[in-house]
C-alpha cells in the first residue's frame, strides 16, 4: 500500500491536532505516494534503529519520540539528526512519529501504563481543552435524515463512548431569493417560509472542514445556513495521564514491587512512604512532574511519572508516594499501542518490533551494570 494510507488511518484515529504546541509529530521523511510493504516500530530513531530497518527490509519506521523535533535549516551531516536522516533518506526509509498525539490519546501511552498495572475505574486525568465545536444548521424537514447521517458519518456528534448525538427541534426558516438565485424551493424575488429543523451536534475542531464539506454537500438549499461555536466543555475522553484503582489496596513497599516488575524499572526513585496502603493511582508516562500538585488534589495514594525533581520530592511533604519510574520504563509500551491500531485495520501489513536497546540510561545495582 501507499505510504499516506498508513499514516492517514493513524492520524485519523491519533488527530495531530492532539499533540502539543512543541511537538512535531506526523511524517517527517518520506514520500506519501511511496509503496511501503513493512514498518518497524520502535521508541526512538537512532543509527543503529536504521540500520536495523535496513538488514530487515522495512520500509517505514514509526517512532513514538520525533527525530527531528525542532526546525533544521540544513542537512550536512552535522549532528546525530542529519546523519540519521541522510541515512534514512538514501535507503528509501519513511519516518513517522506519533508523540504527544499518542500521549493524549484516548488508548494512549498512560492508558496503556494503567492497562499493564490493572487499574480499575480508569479516567483521564488531565482532559484536552480547545479541542470541541459546537455545528448549528438548519434543515428543511423532507432533507433531515440525510444530511444529519452525512454530518454524523463525517465525525461529528460523538460524546465518549457514545456517537451520533445531536439535537434538533422543529420551526419555520425564511430567505429570498435574490435575481441570481437558484433556490431549490420557492421563487426569487419571493419570500419563502419553509418548516425546517434546527439541529445541533459537537465536533472535534481538527474535523471542522470535513464536517463543513458533508453538510453542504448533503443540503438541498444553495446556499446552506450553519453556525459554529467554541465550547469550553473539556474533552473527558482524552487528555494528560490517567487515574485509576487497584483491585485490592497493597502496601508501598508493595506496590513500589509491582511498579518495578511491571515497568522493569529497576533504578526505581520514590518519596518518603507514608505508612499507608496504596489503592488510587495516577499514571503519566513520559515527563509529568508538573502534574503533581493536580494529582495531589485528586487524592491519589501514588503518582508514577519520570524524570520528577528532587525539590519535587522535597515538597510532596508526605501527601503522596511520587514514583520516578524512568522516562524510557514509562513509555516504551508505545510500540504495542501503534502496532495494535496497524494490525486491526491492515492486518497483513508486516510489522515488526523494534530490537534494539534505545533506553539511553544505564543503571549500577550494587555494583554492577
Amino acid at each position: 500500500m501507499k505510504l499516506k494510507e498508513l499514516t492517514s488511518y493513524i492520524d485519523s484515529l491519533v488527530p495531530l491536532a492532539f499533540q502539543e504546541s512543541y511537538d512535531n509529530s506526523g511524517l517527517q521523511i518520506g514520500n506519501p505516494d511511496a509503496e511501503v510493504n513493512s514498518a518497524l516500530i520502535t521508541l526512538d530513531v537512532t543509527n543503529d534503529v536504521i540500520d536495523e530497518a535496513i538488514d530487515n527490509k522495512c520500509d517505514v519506521i514509526i517512532s513514538h519520540h520525533p527525530l527531528i523535533f525542532s526546525g533544521i535549516k540544513k542537512i550536512t551531516g552535522g549532528n546525530m539528526t542529519e546523519q540519521i536522516a541522510i541515512k534514512a533518506i538514501k535507503n528509501d526509509i519513511a519516518i513517522y512519529s506519533a508523540h504527544t498525539n499518542l500521549d493524549n490519546f484516548e488508548q494512549g501511552v498512560s492508558r496503556k501504563m494503567a492497562e499493564k498495572l490493572n487499574l480499575n475505574n480508569v479516567k483521564v486525568l488531565l482532559p484536552l481543552k480547545d479541542k470541541l465545536l459546537k455545528l448549528v444548521t438548519f434543515i428543511p424537514e423532507k432533507s433531515y435524515e440525510n444530511v444529519r447521517d452525512a454530518i454524523f458519518n463525517a465525525g461529528a456528534g460523538v460524546i465518549g463512548s457514545y456517537d451520533q448525538c445531536g439535537f434538533a427541534v422543529h420551526g419555520t426558516g425564511s430567505f429570498r431569493g435574490g435575481e441570481t438565485s437558484n433556490p431549490h424551493v420557492g421563487e426569487k424575488g419571493k419570500i419563502h417560509f419553509e418548516k425546517e429543523l434546527r439541529f445541533e451536534t459537537i465536533l472535534y475542531a481538527h474535523l471542522k472542514n470535513k464536517i463543513i464539506k458533508a453538510l453542504i454537500d448533503s443540503h438541498p438549499y444553495e446556499e446552506a445556513a450553519y453556525d459554529l461555536y467554541p465550547l469550553e466543555n473539556d474533552n473527558i475522553q482524552h487528555g494528560t495521564g490517567c487515574i485509576g484503582e487497584l483491585s485490592e489496596p497493597v502496601s508501598e513497599h508493595d506496590f513500589l514491587k509491582i511498579v518495578s516488575d511491571t515497568f522493569q524499572a529497576y533504578g526505581l526513585r520514590y518519596s518518603a512512604m507514608r505508612g499507608k496502603n496504596v489503592k488510587k493511582v495516577a499514571v503519566c508516562g513520559g515527563s509529568g512532574g508538573g502534574l503533581i500538585n493536580f494529582v495531589i488534589s485528586c487524592n491519589a495514594d501514588a503518582y508514577i511519572t519520570s524524570e520528577i525533581k528532587y525539590h519535587d520530592f522535597l515538597a510532596v511533604d508526605g501527601k503522596i508516594l511520587l514514583i520516578d519510574a524512568g522516562h524510557y520504563e514509562t513509555e516504551k509500551f508505545s510500540s504495542e499501542i501503534i502496532c495494535d491500531l496497524i494490525i486491526k485495520k491492515f492486518p497483513k501489513f508486516a510489522v515488526r518490533f523494534s530490537k534494539t536497546n534505545l533506553n539511553p540510561i544505564n543503571y549500577l545495582y550494587n555494583g554492577k551494570k
